[in-house]
């Protein structure tokens, strides 16, 4: 079924497959994600994310001099991969470099940034309908909380999105709509812009954030409520991961978060109740005032928080 909206490109991604990420360390990041909830596996020189109890792969890790993306692995419908590919092709994607990630899968390209990106026929990972609410309202003459020996471990339940540093927001929201077909769900000024799939998807699978080189700044990771996004938090204080951002809640999104930062200056979020775009819906996209783009309550945001780590090694 087409969703497809007048002036916009005719085809576009439904889903991340995956993402891959150059590290300095495998064993840093083998302790990272499984005290994050993830279940990490070693393979032939590489580090294999998955929730529990879904055999997919979420994200790959290599070994590197420093952090950085090594690429984007994006999913589409297979009857629309040969003209998605047409599509990349007549708006000038520039064509991937020969390099060791590059496989026959799929098709290959970079964005503006450099990014190196994959898109290929793959199964939808994003929801298509609204998921039902987990947590109980509160009933009269029951307790609602348990106490902290009845905690379990928090252990999201799949990935929600990304968000990359761009040198030209205005620039990467263009690309990302004309080449990959996905849409813009909110941005505020040139600062950060938050992207969605037309085919159901949260209220954003790709963002950018203002900076003056490319570089790697979170994954989001869904959990069941906020209950999960605060035990999240302590969960990784108690690992030892102690500098991070929140318990909040966004305004754009509408998301509990909280982002624990990892060895090397980016982040993993805990996130909870995004909002969801259905398929084919117009979101009504705005430009909103900074103050608004980060987050309705919750700590002061921490200098670290904005900082491309990736820029200053550059």
């Amino acid at each position: 079924m087409s969703w497809n909206q007048p002036g916009e490109s005719r085809y576009g991604v439904h889903s991340i497959d995956h993402f891959a990420l150059e590290v300095p360390s495998l064993g840093q990041a083998s302790n990272f994600f499984t005290s994050f909830g993830l279940n990490v596996e070693h393979r032939g020189g590489q580090l294999e994310l998955r929730t529990f109890g879904n055999p997919h792969i979420w994200a790959r890790i290599y070994e590197g001099p420093r952090k950085r993306l090594a690429y984007l692995s994006l999913n589409c419908y297979a009857d629309e991969f040969d003209t998605l590919v047409a599509q990349v092709r007549a708006n000038d994607a520039r064509p991937a470099p020969a390099e060791a990630y590059v496989s026959g899968e799929g098709h290959w390209f970079v964005d503006p940034d450099g990014n190196l990106i994959q898109i290929r026929i793959g199964p939808k990972t994003t929801l298509s309908a609204l998921a039902p609410r987990v947590d109980s309202p509160p009933r009269a003459g029951q307790r609602s909380v348990h106490g902290h020996r009845d905690a379990k471990t928090v252990t999201p339940r799949r990935l929600s999105h990304v968000l990359m540093f761009s040198s030209d927001i205005n620039r990467s929201i263009v690309f990302y709509c004309d080449v990959l077909g996905l849409r813009l769900s909110d941005r505020s000024r040139d600062l950060v812009a938050f992207m969605h799939a037309r085919h159901g998807s949260d209220h954003h699978l790709i963002a950018f954030a203002a900076s003056d080189a490319k570089g790697w700044h979170h994954s989001a990771w869904d959990v069941a409520g906020v209950d999960e996004v605060g035990l999240g938090a302590a969960q990784m204080c108690k690992a030892g991961y102690t500098e991070g951002w929140g318990t909040g809640r966004h305004v754009l999104g509408s998301n509990y978060f909280y982002y624990v930062r990892d060895p090397w200056g980016s982040f993993a979020e805990y996130s909870a109740d995004i909002d969801f775009v259905p398929p084919g819906a117009n979101w009504p996209a705005g430009d909103h005032p900074p103050e608004d783009s980060l987050y309705l309550w919750g700590p002061d945001v921490p200098p670290y928080f904005i900082l491309n780590t990736e820029a200053d090694a550059a």
